[in-house]
């Protein structure tokens, strides 16, 4: 007798899901670069078009990032996107469209 009930339950919230847009919609991607210098001996690392919301590990000897997208780049402290990174002021690790920041090699970033 649960198992009829519990059968409806799941088809309502699939069906509700399904009609509120619950499918995944594909991952945005930022247009344009974001551009990391490490050492003068060192080609510059380009990601281009990076994809929103992804978690990206900076080079080992990374020191300058630029954020030549149309969106925001988050600066984070460790791999994994974890600790955002102060810069300038930006208790978030912001750094908005145009600008540059100093990052470290054993940090990350991310686009939203």
């Amino acid at each position: 007798m649960r198992r009829p009930v519990i059968t409806a339950v799941l088809a309502a919230a699939s069906a509700t899901a399904t009609l509120l847009g619950g499918a995944a919609a594909p991952a945005q991607a930022a247009t344009g670069r974001v551009v990391v210098f490490s050492t003068e001996l060192q080609p510059l690392d380009v990601y281009e078009n990076p994809q929103q919301g992804t978690c990206y590990k900076l080079p080992p000897f990374s020191h300058l990032l630029d954020n030549l997208t149309d969106s925001t780049v988050h600066v984070y402290a460790a791999p994994g996107c974890l600790f955002p990174a102060a810069l300038n002021g930006s208790l978030d690790g912001s750094v908005k469209p145009g600008f540059g920041n100093h990052v470290i090699g054993t940090g990350s970033f991310k686009v939203y």
